[in-house]
């Protein structure tokens, strides 16, 4: 695809860098950016239900507040001017923050989270807050509280989730930077099915509240380095995070990566969850040969999880959703989809035996995963084992009995705390984009990107495909 400019394409197909460079140079004013976001969304959002809660006024304030800042020339950052979007249980001072859920209670929030004031503070026009589904335990678009979120690429498809209108707005391009949250892949596996990137930092370098193991906050977007900009602003402690890392001195944007030399494991087994879809997983092997062809050292990793781990880390979730079941009021609580409702229910009358054995899970499986690829620099696997499903699915499986057999490859590294991005590295038969996922070692965040942004340029042309527009076509 030819590279969109202020006067050649339209302004919400530009990067966050093209954004900040064309306001550098005059040519384009931040409010001009923000006014074609807003288009986009009011064009496509009747389709996508991406879009939650917007905040067109307070946005416009920011945008001309930033305008002003690069006429004068002194732009607050990378971010300066550049429209962002939050997930839903990012909260808002003033605002409920209602988890994609009916159900819950809304009770203005007191305070911003950690990642909306550092996003206010680095001069980004926040644009909206994006849908999540149902308590954000559903890998879909599904919600009793607002419409299900469609995928751009095909409107029958789901975005994904939890982060699915995040997933769904990058790909329409509603804005560059798209912040989801992630504990067993939620950042992720929308990126990877509305072809499009999203990173997992490591657990801890961007402050969560409320904090919760292995919970991050991730951004997403069409570009790699988008995402390399982003996390220049989002990342250092916070009080309300006791998980939240200090400062990592790093050039984010020194995404340049010669891989000869590197050791990069390929998984394509992780030993528990689904088995991989034969078109997903020759997309995996084709960017592990990019590498290869590159200089790195290219080695199988074989599956390291036992088999019904998985399980146990769902039964932890769900054993605390239970809790929280119980808590709700009994009339609100009947507002909750069914799927959930009956998902929550199987936390019940776990015996103490049995629930420790599932929170112990999460450490054995952060263990394996450590051994696992500890000898390795980077290491390549699916984001999910199948493609893109129906948007009428609560998860790829659709049973409430096996809900998370498609998390094996990312809940891994929410447990060890790795960083992982998702890229998207081609399209199945039936068009569904196909994402592979690149790890790197705890703490490693800059090369994880790197090795990113490597593959983003390396893979073959057919990957690139032009972004889609369905609702251009729709009624």
């Amino acid at each position: 695809m030819d590279t969109p400019t202020p006067t050649t394409g339209r302004l919400t197909d530009l990067s966050a860098g093209e954004l900040t460079a064309a306001y550098a140079s005059g040519a384009l004013d931040p409010v001009e950016a923000l006014d074609a976001s807003l288009a986009l969304i009011a064009e496509a959002d009747d389709a996508l239900h991406a879009v939650y809660d917007a905040f067109p006024d307070a946005a416009r304030t920011q945008a001309e507040a930033a305008g002003r800042r690069w006429r004068a020339g002194e732009p607050l950052g990378a971010l300066d001017g550049v429209p962002v979007t939050l997930k839903e249980n990012q909260q808002v001072v003033g605002r409920p923050t209602p988890w994609g859920s009916a159900a819950t209670t809304p009770v203005p929030a007191t305070e911003n989270s950690p990642v909306v004031d550092r996003l206010l503070d680095a001069g980004a026009v926040v644009l909206a807050r994006t849908v999540m589904p149902e308590l954000g335990m559903l890998s879909s678009g599904m919600s009793s509280l607002h419409p299900t979120a469609r995928n751009p690429w095909n409107l029958e498809w789901s975005p994904g989730g939890s982060s699915a209108g995040a997933g769904a707005a990058a790909a329409a391009g509603y804005a560059p930077v798209n912040l989801g949250s992630d504990i067993g892949g939620s950042v992720r596996l929308p990126a990877s099915w509305c072809g499009v990137a999203g990173f997992k930092p490591t657990f801890g370098r961007i402050a969560v509240d409320p904090p919760y193991f292995g919970r991050t906050i991730g951004p997403m977007g069409r570009h790699v380095a988008d995402l390399a900009r982003a996390m220049s602003v989002l990342t250092g402690p916070d009080y309300r995070d006791p998980y939240s890392l200090p400062p990592l001195p790093a050039d984010w944007d020194a995404l340049d990566l010669d891989v000869r030399g590197l050791v990069v494991g390929l998984v394509l087994d992780v030993g528990d969850g689904a088995p991989v879809d034969a078109e997903v997983a020759q997309i995996v092997r084709d960017a592990a040969d990019l590498f290869a062809a590159a200089g790195a050292t290219v080695v199988p990793v074989e599956p390291y999880l036992e088999r019904g781990t998985i399980d146990l880390i769902d039964l932890f979730w769900r054993i605390g959703h239970w809790n929280d079941y119980q808590a709700m009021d009994p009339e609100r609580r009947e507002l909750l989809l069914p799927f959930i409702a009956e998902w929550c229910r199987g936390g019940q009358g776990i015996d103490g035996e049995l629930a420790v054995r599932s929170a112990d899970a999460q450490l054995a499986v952060a263990r394996a995963t450590l051994a696992a690829t500890r000898h390795l620099d980077l290491v390549l696997s699916p984001v999910s084992p199948g493609p893109a499903f129906s948007a009428d699915w609560a998860m790829p499986s659709n049973d409430v009995t096996d809900p998370m057999s498609h998390i094996g490859f990312c809940v891994t590294y929410n447990m060890s705390g790795q960083p992982a991005a998702s890229v998207n590295g081609g399209f199945t038969a039936a068009g569904s984009p196909v994402g592979v996922q690149v790890a790197a070692q705890r703490y490693a965040d800059p090369l994880a990107l790197a090795a990113a942004a490597f593959l983003e340029a390396a893979r073959p042309a057919a990957a690139s495909r032009p972004w889609p527009r369905p609702w251009a076509t729709t009624d």
